[in-house]
């Protein structure tokens, strides 16, 4: 039988649509299902912030756990060490207290194959000024007090400036040993980031990770100056406050009242915080308030960042950040590090803003 022309044409157009859908393998009216992932494997190194070891021990014992086809390495080798080894393509992520200069930024092109560094605040926690002196938890300190004793021109525990503010503790006529970081600290650069902004009359150092005074004590990353503290009566240092539960912790001035630390307190510093202006895409780097006269807030506080590349020329590293990433911002993340290392969970904001940051990173 002969169709006639206009019937014709019919069926061989509907066979020119049916006969695509069926090259696509995929029965017409299923569910469209996206290709897996490829699976994250290999050995992958990150270094730097001693202030986020503790987090990242938690999160990279958690994340091998779920991935194990993965090794996560991280070596708390401080701020400066972690800035130094990501910008020379050592290490696959870095951490540092402090996020990556403008010059740091430009330099990071090289090592990001034509991209650039981001960096993404995973861990807040408090700065603590803690001491050792027997039978004593806790003092009240001004900023300019604290800036005197670490100047070296407060150097006794009963010095007035002191009881002034502690009028119910009999504080002892006792020397005042000052701790420092040895090593290039972004511990130490949030430290006196705090003093300069607050106290500038007490404190004429800008902000800094290298200690601006010559002499005294000195030890390496936080968990060398807390273990000087806990050895030496009198003896007193500014460290992560995860590292401080042991020791005596001052409370700050803030406004007209005297704070203590605490994860919530530290959240709230960065809250009332704005970012830093001017910043590459999805860099996520903060202008901590350290003025702030709420009472609410403690503003000795730092931000640990994850520094990363925008683009990865090895995809495996690259899959292995995105992923690694997510993880760490997640809130399962979060509460993780704060339940183990005592740090304040990010908001949901700087969470979704970490989660983009990892879906943009380029591979290839």
């Amino acid at each position: 039988m002969t169709l006639p022309r206009s019937r014709a044409v019919a069926f061989f157009a509907a066979g020119l649509l049916v006969l695509p859908l069926a090259g696509c393998g995929q029965a017409i009216g299923a569910t469209y299902v996206p290709p897996e992932e490829p699976a994250v494997a290999g050995s992958f190194a990150g270094s730097g912030s001693s202030a986020m070891s503790k987090a990242m021990e938690v999160w990279t014992e958690a994340y091998m756990a779920d991935n194990p086809d993965v090794e996560v390495t991280y070596d708390s080798i401080g701020s400066g060490g972690g800035r130094e080894e990501f910008l020379a393509g050592k290490v696959a992520f870095g951490g540092s207290d402090a996020a990556l200069s403008e010059e740091e930024l430009e330099a990071s092109a090289e090592v990001c194959a034509g991209g650039n560094g981001i960096d993404l605040p995973v861990y807040v926690s408090p700065i603590s000024v803690a001491f050792n002196l027997e039978g004593i938890d806790r003092l009240n300190l001004r900023p300019g007090v604290i800036a005197r004793i670490f100047t070296g021109e407060i150097t006794r525990w009963n010095d007035g400036a002191i009881t002034a503010d502690n009028p119910d503790l009999s504080l002892p006529d006792l020397a005042i040993t000052p701790v420092h970081r040895e090593d290039d600290s972004g511990t130490t650069h949030n430290f006196t980031d705090y003093l300069f902004k607050v106290v500038p009359g007490e404190w004429p150092h800008e902000a800094d990770g290298v200690w601006p005074l010559d002499g005294g004590v000195a030890a390496p990353q936080n968990e060398g100056v807390t273990e000087f503290v806990r050895q030496n009566v009198g003896a007193v240092t500014y460290a992560d406050a995860s590292r401080t539960g042991d020791l005596g912790n001052a409370a700050l001035l803030v406004g007209n009242e005297f704070v203590a630390f605490t994860p919530e307190a530290a959240a709230a510093a960065i809250d009332v915080s704005p970012l830093i202006e001017g910043r590459t895409k999805h860099d996520l780097a903060y202008d901590i308030d350290r003025k702030t006269t709420e009472s609410f807030a403690y503003p000795m506080v730092l931000v640990a960042y994850v520094m990363v590349c925008s683009r990865y020329t090895d995809e495996s590293t690259g899959r292995f950040v995105k992923s690694f990433l997510t993880y760490i911002a997640s809130p399962e993340g979060q509460q993780r590090a704060a339940d183990e290392a005592g740090s304040a969970p990010v908001s949901d904001f700087v969470q979704r803003s970490v989660e983009e940051a990892a879906e943009s990173i380029y591979l290839g």
